[in-house]
């Protein structure tokens, strides 16, 4: 896992980025900037850059982030579990850098996995395919 400084995550991120990404803070619903994209490509980690999700894997859930049913691999999310706001629920962290990507939800009943990774577009960046 890459050690960098709160300093320089502040230097490096938007304050909206640092809100999401690294105090845990969740974009409000239908407000992202990806969450209408459908172009193919790479979504990566706003943060460290690491692919975490392929476009290949995004659906549409109604539920106001950008949903996918699958990391890119296994190794590129770690979930964790949260209690926080007395619900408990998963976490999803990038496996890279430890940063805030959004939460897993285990209710994509139309989805190969029947998960929703429910993820800000605060915590991605997107690279179109070539």
């Amino acid at each position: 896992m890459i050690d960098v400084t709160d300093e320089e995550w502040k230097k490096k991120l938007t304050p909206e980025q640092y809100s999401v990404l690294r105090e845990k803070a969740t974009e409000a619903p239908f407000t992202g900037k990806l969450l209408e994209n459908h172009d193919g490509g790479d979504y990566k980690c706003a943060a460290c850059g690491q692919v975490v999700f392929k476009s290949g894997t995004k659906f549409e859930s109604g539920s106001g982030w950008p949903s996918f049913y699958d990391p890119a691999n296994t190794d590129a999310v770690k979930l964790v579990e949260d209690n926080s706001y007395g619900v408990s629920r998963t976490e999803v962290v990038c496996a890279n850098c430890g940063s805030h990507l959004g939460h897993l939800f285990h209710d994509a009943y139309d989805q190969p996995t029947g998960d929703r990774f429910c993820i800000n577009s605060a915590a991605l960046d997107f690279q179109k395919e070539d």
